[in-house]
């Protein structure tokens, strides 16, 4: 698929990584819709990205902004899974002595945000593929968290959910014409990032990655834009992450 003058949807593009992968798409020649539940990021958006106010984790909402932006625009080309939020909880924690086992709503919080999302957004939107008969792509944000991250049993379990989704639907909807692929981060210098973890942590993962920094957001832009732009690269969870392995 030709990037320029398809028509892409971004999660969670509003701020951080997926603000940089719709501003990369933009500059390449998409129609870039951005899909945020933050409405004041919305606002100060570049005037070259479409903002939708909208919640992932809830499915009426989610098909019904879908069905307009496919209504407005004739297609979804372009589908990328951003949105999410890192969580890390350790699964025992003996200096809580009140409840020294991973809380389990917040376990099922975590896993609502990053994997129920991606399965509902990527419903609404293949459903929509389907009906016009687009030859669309399906890129979903995953995380080298996906292979088991000390201290991230929620994070990680819906990041691995995410990865096994993502290979089911290659199989699935290549039939269709439909793509579905993975980008697996590692360690990206954004404000999530850094909010999620402390100078000792991320001094720790630079020493360990044999690149010996955190990934820049544009370089996941560009790695969505070439599995995007190769037509034969279908069920792939590509990992970008300089060389870290957890």
């Amino acid at each position: 698929m030709v990037i320029k003058g398809a028509i892409a949807f971004v999660t969670g593009g509003a701020q951080g990584l997926g603000l940089s992968i719709a501003c990369y798409l933009a500059e390449n020649g998409a129609t870039v819709i951005v899909a945020d539940r933050n409405a004041d990021a919305l606002e100060s958006l570049p005037k070259n990205l479409e903002g939708v106010l909208m919640d992932v984790t809830h499915p009426d909402q989610v098909g019904v902004e879908v069905a307009k932006v496919v209504n407005h625009h004739g297609r979804l080309d372009i589908l990328v899974n951003n949105a999410g939020v890192i969580y890390s909880e350790p699964f025992v924690n003996l200096m809580n002595p009140d409840g020294i086992m991973h809380d389990y709503d917040r376990f099922r919080e975590s896993i609502r945000v990053n994997l129920d999302s991606v399965f509902i957004v990527t419903a609404a939107v293949v459903e929509q593929m389907i009906k016009l008969r687009t030859k669309g792509v399906i890129i979903n944000i995953s995380s080298i968290s996906a292979c088991g991250n000390e201290g991230q049993t929620a994070y990680s379990a819906a990041k691995g959910g995410v990865n096994a989704m993502t290979i089911t639907w290659s199989k699935e909807l290549g039939r269709w014409g439909i793509r579905c692929n993975a980008i697996s981060p590692g360690f990206i210098g954004t404000d999530s990032t850094r909010k999620a973890l402390n100078e000792t942590n991320i001094k720790h993962i630079t020493d360990n990655t044999p690149l010996r920094r955190l990934g820049d957001a544009v370089e996941i832009a560009q790695a969505v834009h070439s599995v995007i732009e190769n037509n034969f690269i279908n069920g792939v969870v590509l990992e970008v992450t300089g060389g870290l392995r957890i």
